[in-house]
This record gives C-alpha cells, structure tokens and sequence, in this order.
C-alpha cells in the first residue's frame, strides 16, 4: 500500500499546524498535510511497484529511522547541524539520503535504500525446472533516493501509472526561510517553522526523481 501521512485521520479540526495532523478523517488520494515522513521509493509512492493497494490509499510504510532523518528536522536558535568546509557536524551538507555514500559521492545503485539493492530476479533451473531456481539481487539504478512527504509536500508526483515521489538533501538557509519557502534552488522548507539564518535541515525537492528502473 502507499505511505499515508500522520495525524491525518482526525474527524475533529483541533489542531490544524503542518506538523500535528489535519481534519480528514479518511483517506486522501494523495496526502500532503501531516507530520512530514520519510518513505522509501519502493513502497511510498502509489503505484510504485510494492504498491499493492492503490485504491485504499493507507498504509504504515512510512518509514521511521530513528536517527534524525526527516523534512522536519532542525535545531532551533540557528545551530547548523550539517557540516560545512570548516566545521565538522553531525551530518554533510549536500546530502542525500538512499543516494549519498559516506565519502559523499553518490551510490551507482539502490544497495544503500535496502539488501540487495530491494529488488531481484529469478532464473529457472535446468529445463525451466523453476523448483531449482536461482535468485540473484539486480538493484536500481534510477529513482532510489529515499523521499518525504507532509508538512504541506506532496506524496506522489504526475499520473500514474507510474507516480513518483520527492528526495530530500541537506541544505543550508542563507537567509531566514519561511513554511514552504525554497532553502536552497530546488529544495523547500517542510518543517512546519521557519528555518533561520545559517540553520540546516534536510529540505524537500520541489521535482519529483525518476522513476525507478
């Protein structure tokens, strides 16, 4: 099934903010409103191919790292958190989850996003005996990077039945950046505040990446 955004299945408006959920209390063909959660490519975006319930549009596969991931995340009072030319941090600036390796060049395939690489191909056995089959990882090699969605950004991108979804990257405010205001060219600010001078976060893309092949 495709992601769904949290804290959007309230039937009371209590509490409208970007980050504390919304007044639906269905589901929505494509969320946008909610707590911003990061996804995987795989699953996340509706039609992609672990999704096996477009119709429902609900699910738990958001995914939850636990290690600071996510459009939502900064430090307040103008702390960098990623790190710069002259200052080591907790992470690099210009970094994308799924896609970035730790020397911060970028991975060839989606071995970083999950074993294997999330996909993998069957070859039979000897004269197409497919009890004797063989499996063997063939990896992404487009469209891998982990996305986000919430905080006023889109799940999916297009039409189907191909639908893609949004990476997010490290990047750092040159000036103070409002909600849904743009951090750096290409990548907006989803957290639900406003992002200070010299703070980081990881912006979302306002370009959704390829589909995966």
């Amino acid at each position: 099934m495709p992601a769904y955004a949290m804290g959007m299945a309230r039937s009371v408006p209590n509490d409208l903010n970007l980050n504390n959920g919304a007044a639906n209390s269905a589901p929505v063909p494509n969320p946008a409103i909610g707590t911003p959660v990061l996804m995987n490519p795989f699953g996340g975006p509706k039609g992609s191919p672990l999704d096996k319930d477009s119709v429902n549009n609900a699910s738990t596969g958001a995914l939850s790292t636990g290690i600071g991931f996510g459009a939502n995340v900064q430090l307040p009072g103008g702390i960098t958190t990623f790190q710069t030319a002259t200052r080591p941090a907790n992470y690099n600036d210009d970094y994308t989850p799924g896609l970035t390796k730790p020397d911060m060049t970028a991975a060839v395939d989606s071995r970083l996003v999950a074993i294997g690489g999330g996909k993998s191909v069957m070859t039979a056995g000897p004269g197409t005996d497919w009890s004797r089959a063989t499996s063997a990882p063939v990896p992404y090699t487009a469209g891998f990077a982990l996305e986000a969605f919430g905080g006023g950004g889109s799940r999916d991108a297009g039409a189907g039945p191909v639908f893609t979804g949004f990476p997010l990257k490290s990047v750092t405010a040159a000036a103070d950046v409002a909600v849904a205001g743009v951090i750096e060219t290409g990548f907006v600010n989803r957290s639900g505040a406003i992002l200070k001078l010299g703070s980081s976060q990881f912006g979302s893309a306002s370009a959704a990446q390829a589909a995966l092949a």
